[in-house]
């Protein structure tokens, strides 16, 4: 009896290791497949996960700024990330005003921005040089890419805080008046919208300079309060001054405005390499392609279309008289290098920079 008690419990004893070993066998089976489950799971989020940001600008919702620039260039981002990179706009200023978003975009208000350099003056000073007047930009893509190019060769400080996805330029601005203007007598007194350097260049012209951003300059000529602007020919259609203005003088010597669009540090620096990749990749080719070109297309159909439907009439300055405006303001670009040297940059050659690469342009 002694020999078969001691045999039950012995046989009991074995039959409870083995269901325990089971049982621990089974646990970590399961263990180690909820282990591949999440890491599949975590593999899947990663390719799959979106990349949201938000874009300001100060351009109307139904500007080319908006619906071929803005809207051309996220609609390409997400194509080539598969969906994967998604642009909210907020144009007409709902986000940031036009002169707070670079700014914004650095305290990240506004993930990316869209918006004119000169609109906060003394900021970018370098960038100056590529809206001095005296150089000859033809069109808006000559302008770009000299402005481009010639970021990537002086690599300023003042726009290392963010990302630049890429600029753009308008290339020439002319003049847009209530009475005509065709000779420096002509403009003197005459109180003229500007921003930026330009507020100096007309100043030296004889003429009044009114400080604005673009969107309020409509209001103010069609009040009286300022009798013309200095900008781009696509302002006649695109902001409806051909509607307040009567008289176009041709002055492609006098103006370009320099816009960037770009990325708050954080954000960019956030991305993985391959939507980064993406980002650069999208950029070079859309500048090319869109960007660099974008008012040219804007400033042909304006001009025919304040024209035909306005009765704008358009003056062309004789060759003496264009000498004469170009010395005029000739004093810009010497206190330009002045300054550039009080900073501690090297004037002169910020200076050549921009010339030799619009001349190369030309």
């Amino acid at each position: 009896m002694m020999k078969q008690l001691l045999l039950f419990v012995a046989l009991a004893f074995v039959l409870v290791l083995g269901v325990g070993c089971g049982d621990a066998a089974v646990e970590e089976t399961a263990d180690e497949t909820d282990d591949e489950t999440v890491q599949e799971d975590v593999g899947e989020e990663t390719e799959d996960e979106s990349y949201e940001f938000t874009l300001a600008h100060f351009f109307p919702a139904g500007h080319p700024a908006e619906t071929d620039l803005v809207q051309g260039w996220a609609q390409e981002l997400s194509e080539a990330s598969g969906g994967r990179i998604e642009i909210t706009s907020y144009p007409g200023q709902t986000l940031l005003e036009a002169d707070d978003t670079y700014s914004g975009v650095v305290a990240g208000m506004a993930d990316i921005g869209l918006s004119a350099f000169f609109y906060t003056r003394g900021r970018f000073p370098v960038l100056e040089a590529f809206e001095l007047p005296g150089i000859v930009y033809n069109d808006s893509y000559m302008a770009s890419k000299v402005a481009w190019e010639g970021i990537k060769q002086l690599q300023p400080d003042e726009v290392q805080d963010t990302e630049l996805m890429f600029v753009l330029a308008t290339g020439p601005g002319d003049l847009f008046t209530t009475t005509p203007v065709q000779t420096l007598e002509d403009l003197q007194g005459l109180k003229i919208r500007a921003a930026g350097l330009s507020a100096d260049t007309l100043s030296l012209l004889g003429a009044t300079p009114e400080a604005m951003p673009q969107p309020d300059a409509y209001e103010a000529i069609q009040r009286g309060l300022v009798d013309g602007n200095l900008a781009p020919v696509e302002v006649l259609q695109g902001w409806r001054h051909a509607e307040v203005t009567d008289y176009l003088t041709r002055t492609p010597f006098l103006y370009n405005a320099v816009f960037f669009v770009t990325m708050n540090q954080e954000k960019w620096d956030g991305l993985p390499t391959e939507m980064q990749e993406v980002f650069l990749e999208v950029n070079e080719r859309f500048f090319e392609e869109v960007a660099s070109g974008l008012w040219d297309a804007q400033n042909e159909a304006a001009l025919s279309w304040a024209i035909e439907e306005t009765g704008q009439e358009v003056f062309e300055l004789t060759a003496d008289e264009k000498e004469r405006w170009i010395e005029t303001v000739q004093p810009i670009q010497a206190d330009f290098v002045t300054r550039m040297n009080e900073l501690g940059f090297d004037g002169e050659i910020i200076l050549e920079t921009v010339k030799s690469l619009a001349e190369d342009y030309q």
